[in-house]
């Protein structure tokens, strides 16, 4: 017994002795570092310009997150409160955008990376209601005609004012989007919340085309923006509406994507219900992405290379003036009990005019897209964007006045 007690002590001993000698050893090569390596330098904040003829977030490169809020205005909400509403985002939102604390901002050291952020701001069909300016509501907004894919719900539908939200960061999304909702506690309420994403900046070159949770190039068509194709198409030019020119219309779509029944189609499946390939998104009778498809070509089996019923197909049109800016995040959401994925498409487009550009598209497509057994529009929201602003003035100024 005296022995084994022995061995305890020399064993507790042992233990102690070691771990002394492991407290001075961390030690000394703490000492042995010599000078600490001094803190990186702060980089220069990457600014989206907030003011300008256009709101941004609309030409701007998409940023890798993307926040859409709509909101529903109070009853008691009039003109008067519209406009101190839309002052206070315009104030806020042009210092988030150049790295600045909003003026009550309670957490300013979350507002000094912009990282590209842009506010967008759009009215929905209410605020033309509290502002008492009917007369003056574009007659392409009210909801979307019925399509007979759409399996629509009203928490992803609707809206009286919109707030897009984007930045490299999603830190910086989300605290842009504390502020603006704080300074809209008294004058509406949140419908709905959209968070969405694409890849992270950096791991594929600027200008690549995003690709969706099915794995496809999405937005191949898209016009460019500085382009006269691309201000024909998008910015309104105010011969409906004067207040209009130098806005848009938007369309937001929730589109769930049923990913669990797309895995059990093969590789050619896919592509031929896209009509792309999923490798490169070049047309399937192409060499590369921007390629221009050939829907005559016939294979060695007498049948269209790019069947009729395929997506692009379905999307394109003789009708240059039916064509549409694309600027899609990808949504994934935590799956009920017993299932895989909820995922999809917020899907995001503008134009010049709904009726004209938008609409005639969908109606294809939702007669007969082969997509359309693995897609379905759960969510949709029209919006009118308003020009922008210059220093001084408020957004939504040209509709409300002063």
């Amino acid at each position: 017994m005296a022995e084994l007690s022995r061995r305890r002590l020399l064993s507790a001993g042992a233990v102690v002795l070691g771990g002394t000698g492991l407290a001075w050893g961390a030690r000394e090569v703490t000492l042995d570092q010599g000078p600490q390596a001094a803190p990186p330098a702060p980089t220069e904040p990457e600014v989206e310009p907030f003011y300008g003829a256009h709101q941004a977030g609309i030409a701007t490169a998409p940023q890798a997150h993307s926040t859409f809020v709509a909101l529903d205005l109070r009853p008691e909400v009039d003109r008067a409160a519209l406009i101190r509403l839309l002052k206070v985002w315009t104030e806020d939102a042009a210092r988030l955008t150049e790295g600045r604390a909003a003026l009550a901002d309670t957490e300013p050291d979350l507002a000094t990376e912009p990282t590209r952020l842009t506010v967008t701001v759009g009215f929905g069909p209410g605020v033309f209601r509290a502002g008492n300016v009917e007369h003056l509501r574009p007659a392409w907004l009210r909801p979307l005609p019925p399509f007979a894919v759409d399996r629509l719900e009203d928490r992803w539908s609707g809206g009286d004012l919109l707030l897009q939200v984007g930045a490299e960061d999603p830190v910086t999304v989300a605290h842009a989007l504390r502020v603006l909702l704080k300074g809209a506690a008294g004058f509406g309420t949140v419908r709905w919340t959209q968070r969405g994403f694409r890849r992270a900046r950096g791991t594929q070159a600027p200008g690549t085309t995003m690709r969706n949770l099915f794995g496809q190039v999405d937005g191949t068509a898209n016009p460019s923006p500085g382009t006269a194709d691309f201000s024909d198409l998008v910015w309104d030019t105010g011969a409906g509406q004067a207040w209009m020119a130098g806005g848009t219309s938007v369309v937001i779509r929730r589109t769930h994507l049923d990913l669990d029944e797309w895995d059990k189609v093969d590789r050619p499946g896919r592509e031929q219900s896209v009509g792309r390939r999923l490798s490169d998104g070049a047309p399937l009778t192409g060499d590369s992405e921007h390629d221009e498809p050939d829907f005559a070509a016939v294979g060695a089996s007498g049948f269209p290379v790019i069947p009729e019923f395929s997506h692009i197909a379905r999307a394109r049109s003789a009708d240059p003036r039916q064509r549409i800016h694309r600027r899609g995040y990808n949504y994934d959401e935590a799956p009920a009990s017993g299932e895989i994925s909820d995922s999809g498409l917020i899907f995001v487009c503008y134009q010049a005019d709904v009726d004209a550009q938008f609409v005639p598209i969908q109606q294809r497509l939702s007669e007969l897209d082969m997509l359309n057994q693995w897609t379905t529009p759960i969510g949709s929201a029209v919006f009118a964007i308003p020009p922008g602003c210059a220093k001084g003035g408020y957004i939504g100024q040209q509709l409300l006045g002063s």
